[in-house]
């Protein structure tokens, strides 16, 4: 069985990153892995009843996730129907690409830190697409905000799902993960954005042509999407940490909250007028390939957890390698191709407090490789299957152009963790 479905999982992943050459949607084929893989687990193991409770906690999880993209998406495109975008956009005067990259590498770290690394995508992602019309271009520019919200996520409990769940586990704690980690992350942005500056020397913004402000929505309400929009995401970190529920459900309100003001700014207006800008109307615009995408691959990656080859693989690690620091950093490797989810989750099976306590190495290494590593390759995270989805960006393309810069930033990081911690402790 478990051959089987290893088997199973290298031609679906084959298949998602050979997608434009062999002609077949990366949906469909993580569609099709998942439910080839669900049905040889289920077949194999028999037990129909641990089988489908299994498959409901796999879906659960991966339902949170897909709410709470969903929410986000939708409130990013009320924003921009509104142009609520040009709020910042007006304010960046610079035509160089190198220092617009550099700014928004920037923006998109510390932003990452306090939202999340997944919202922070989106928002980035949209608001370059309001920036930069050549699409090559926007490419890169997307691709370094992948690595940018995925270091800046690692830094903070609140800024990646992993290093949440290591906060809420008792493996780390807030300022400790904040000082220890913060400085390997920055490195690991700034590696890879020094390289991606170098090919973008000499070369200016092509802005998106201007079609003279939309009609309809005067600078009032545009502003006020913006700052609703924009502040209902901010918030959700804080209703988390006030609620103690899951971050989908401050999404799904925050959601309910920008369709009951888009409903009152805009009722006294025609139905032409108000119809673009309504909130019913960007959930025809948010992309549902890559929602789809998303499930695919989460319910294929949990089926491989649910199967034991998790953690055979980490237990394989540890008598294999046995250096600590070793095993963590091919686990941030892992983590490229494999969701970091379920690798820290096994990682906190394998390693327990009394032998690892609280803001011990293992754990803040742990946070910063699971973290950072999936921006190696373009599905490696949350960030990157988002930006995929928003910006069209082929896997092929990412690895030849993107993962040997985003490597170097993540061994460099790793780097400067280990000297860091040693020369403190």
């Amino acid at each position: 069985m478990l051959i089987a479905i290893a088997a199973i999982f290298v031609l679906a992943y084959a298949a998602i990153a050979l997608e434009h050459p062999i002609g077949v949607n990366k949906s469909a084929s993580a569609l099709l892995g998942a439910g080839l893989l669900w049905t040889v687990y289920a077949i194999a193991t028999g037990d129909h009843a641990v089988v489908g409770r299994q498959l409901d906690e796999s879906v659960a999880s991966t339902a949170q996730i897909v709410f709470f993209l969903i929410g986000a998406m939708t409130i990013v495109e009320v924003v921009d129907a509104h142009d609520g975008f040009e709020v910042i956009t007006s304010r960046i005067g610079t035509t160089s690409q190198v220092r617009l990259i550099w700014l928004i590498g920037f923006v998109t770290f510390f932003l990452s830190s306090i939202l999340d690394n997944l919202t922070t995508t989106i928002v980035m992602v949209s608001l370059i697409q309001r920036l930069i019309a050549r699409r090559d271009d926007r490419l890169l520019f997307a691709s370094l905000i992948v690595i940018a919200a995925n270091a800046g996520g690692a830094w903070t409990v609140i800024g990646d799902v992993t290093t949440t769940m290591l906060w809420i586990g008792g493996q780390i704690s807030p300022l400790k993960i904040m000082g220890s980690v913060f400085l390997p992350s920055l490195v690991n942005l700034l590696v890879p954005l020094a390289f991606i500056s170098l090919t973008l020397r000499g070369r200016t913004i092509a802005a998106p042509s201007k079609d003279g402000g939309l009609q309809g929505v005067d600078p009032f309400e545009r502003n006020v999407m913006f700052c609703l929009g924009l502040g209902v995401l901010i918030a959700v970190p804080a209703f988390k940490t006030l609620t103690h529920l899951p971050p989908f459900m401050g999404v799904l309100l925050g959601l309910g909250i920008v369709w009951l003001v888009g409903e009152i700014v805009h009722r006294n207006k025609d139905e032409h007028v108000r119809q673009p800008l309504t909130l019913a109307h960007a959930l025809t615009r948010i992309d549902m390939g890559s929602i789809v995408f998303f499930v695919g691959i989460l319910l294929a990656v949990a089926c491989l957890e649910h199967a034991g080859l998790l953690s055979m693989l980490a237990k394989w690690l540890d008598s294999a390698i046995g250096r600590q620091d070793v095993i963590v950093i091919v686990l941030g490797l892992l983590s490229a191709v494999i969701d970091n989810v379920p690798l820290v989750a096994a990682s906190m099976g394998m390693y327990d407090l009394a032998h690892f306590p609280t803001d011990s190495f293992l754990w803040e290494f742990i946070a910063y490789c699971a973290g950072t590593g999936g921006s190696i390759l373009i599905i490696g995270s949350a960030a990157g299957v988002a930006a995929m989805g928003l910006e069209r960006i082929e896997f092929l393309w990412y690895a030849r152009r993107i993962a040997g810069p985003a490597l170097a930033g993540y061994l460099a990081g790793a780097v400067i963790y280990i000297a860091q911690h040693a020369w403190l402790h």
